[in-house]
């Protein structure tokens, strides 16, 4: 769930991989780092809290060099400590190495197991630092940045969209089932890769396109080349980028996510109709899905809470009792809209449960008189192994319950999930292309313990194959 950036610029990256950050916080909210490159020297600065607040203009002022790559992070593997904080930064044989990794690695404490037996030491305990090292270790063998990240996919299981710099070289891959986004956009003077698409926007860059499932791309100031290192037989996007995390205005292997969420909403309408006063939703993530459920039903779209917009995600703030907290701070009930109605509340997602019921709560002492809820995600009923905040079932509110015991339990007066197959036809994309594992408890890679329906991954034998005029294609 963390959002990553890398820029080749010749007119100087600090300004802009800041704006990048700013426009993917939604990513991840505990810290924020960014590396740069001047030609003979890394320079870094990363801390605690919110991009804004990290970096002042005197920082970015030190930040020199047309080269970079930033982090923000939410953690789901590695404690919030500072040296888990992102980019890591290393020397090599008098190279300067940064890397960045969104993603989640299933065979972490495998690998790391095998590293501290012959005698290794790791700074962090973050998975990030599993992938530096099995970089590290191919490039003292080969000297191949290539070999080095075909060596990584060999070894890696799991999901990981990962950015690099070597000295004023970047190089971005994605897994080979292109599980987290990432994508290439051209800048004024140079390119740069980034998780969403609206961190080109925020640059007034051009988003050329993703990088693909088992791809490797390299930057440098001649420009943008790709290989293709690793051919899975299918994809297993996230499908919670569509519901949830991604912003809405995002393009996530080619869809509009924005697109996703107002279908989401019109199936929400056509599979349980409802007559209401109202249709609302839960600000911002559910306002999209809202709006799709209007459409459909021709009830009138009325915000029915306002949101406090300096309050972050609280679905990805680090413990329970600070989301409950932040709740009732971020969100204050409209009362005129809310007196004496039946409101449809639209939201994206039930995780835990809590939230959405002190939520309930607000609406219905504002003086709703109905309150039927409409989700757009099916019951999470599984953890996520691959980069979202879903650990445990006990954690899971619809893990062995009904969707009736999940109403009475949030006190809903109606309650109802998208079926997940309205929710694959909403997305446009082929069902066997996406990871639906916390919904269905059948992974896209083997778990122990869990069910799962793998597919077999080729590696490609073959040199970089496209240069930058394919790109402008």
């Amino acid at each position: 769930m963390c959002g990553i950036v890398g820029i080749v610029d010749a007119g100087g990256v600090s300004i802009q991989l800041y704006y990048a950050l700013y426009a993917l916080q939604h990513r991840g909210q505990e810290s924020a780092g960014i590396s740069t490159f001047d030609g003979t020297s890394l320079h870094k600065f990363k801390g605690n809290g919110l991009v804004a607040e990290i970096f002042s203009p005197p920082v970015l002022n030190d930040l020199k060099g047309t080269t970079g790559i930033g982090h923000v992070r939410y953690p789901t593997t590695g404690q919030n400590l500072p040296e888990n904080i992102q980019p890591l930064n290393f020397r090599f044989q008098d190279h300067f190495i940064s890397i960045a990794h969104n993603g989640n690695l299933i065979n972490t404490s495998e690998l790391r197991a095998g590293y501290e037996r012959s005698g290794q030491i790791f700074i962090t305990t973050t998975d990030t630092e599993i992938i530096a090292k099995i970089l590290i270790n191919a490039l003292s063998n080969s000297g191949s940045v290539e070999d080095a990240v075909r060596t990584c996919m060999h070894k890696l299981v799991g999901s990981y969209a990962t950015i690099i710099m070597i000295d004023g070289i970047l190089y971005g891959f994605r897994d080979p089932l292109g599980i987290k986004p990432i994508g290439i956009g051209k800048t004024e003077n140079g390119y740069m890769l980034a998780s969403e698409s609206v961190a080109m926007d925020a640059l007034s860059a051009k988003f050329l396109r993703d990088i693909k499932p088992g791809e490797l791309i390299r930057i440098d100031p001649e420009g943008i080349r790709c290989m293709q290192v690793a051919v899975a037989g299918r994809c297993a996007h996230c499908v919670f980028e569509y519901i949830y995390f991604a912003r809405a205005d995002s393009i996530i292997d080619g869809v509009l996510v924005y697109d996703v969420r107002r279908r989401i909403g019109k199936t929400l309408y056509e599979e349980d109709p409802v007559k209401a006063d109202s249709v609302s939703s839960v600000p911002d993530s559910g306002t999209a899905h809202a709006i799709g459920y209007a459409e459909g039903s021709k009830i009138p779209f009325v915000e029915c809470m306002m949101k406090n917009r300096y309050i972050g995600r609280t679905f990805i703030m680090p413990t329970q009792k600070e989301r409950e907290r932040a709740v009732r701070m971020k969100l204050n009930p409209i009362r005129a809209h809310l007196k004496d109605k039946s409101v449809v509340l639209v939201d994206d997602s039930i995780v835990r449960g809590t939230t959405s019921k002190r939520i309930i709560g607000i609406v219905r002492d504002a003086g709703a008189r109905e309150i039927h809820m409409r989700v757009g995600s099916p019951a999470i009923k599984a953890p996520c192994y691959l980069g979202t905040d879903f650990p445990t079932r006990e954690e899971l509110i619809a893990h062995n319950r009904t969707e009736e015991e999940v109403r009475k339990s949030i006190t809903a007066t109606t309650l109802h999930h998208i079926s997940l197959e309205g929710l694959i036809r909403a997305t446009g994309l082929d069902g066997e292309n996406l990871c639906l594992g916390c919904l269905t408890g059948c992974y896209p890679l083997p778990i122990e313990g869990e069910q799962a329906k793998t597919c077999n991954v080729d590696f490609v034998d073959a040199t970089y194959q496209t240069k930058l005029g394919s790109y402008e294609a």
